[in-house]
């Protein structure tokens, strides 16, 4: 398969994805579902990060910002705090030479 048909087949499957999930907006889901889907993005960016902190080098360092930017997200309710939070509380550690 050439790369333009690969590129092409992954616009179709993207595309219908996101008109299909748009166009069941209106659909009344049971509130088992709606609670369900409530925590699939967590899921997925926890199955995204995870695995990288587990493996890397500066694991502990890098599960010590994880759990600040965990904090922070919770505590303030700001994604963007979370994130900040994080990279500024590794880089702290990496600068004081912890983990």
């Amino acid at each position: 398969m050439t790369p333009f048909l690969t590129m092409l087949g992954m616009w179709a499957v993207t595309w219908a994805s996101r008109y299909l999930g748009l166009s069941l907006g209106g659909l009344n889901l049971p509130p088992f579902w709606l609670a369900f889907l409530r925590f699939v993005p967590i899921s997925v960016f926890a199955a995204l990060v995870v695995p990288d902190i587990a493996s890397a080098p500066d694991a502990v360092r890098r599960a010590l910002a994880a759990v600040l930017a965990g904090l922070l997200m919770w505590r303030t309710r700001q994604l963007a705090v979370g994130i900040l939070g994080g990279f500024g509380g590794y880089w702290v550690l990496r600068w004081l030479g912890i983990g």
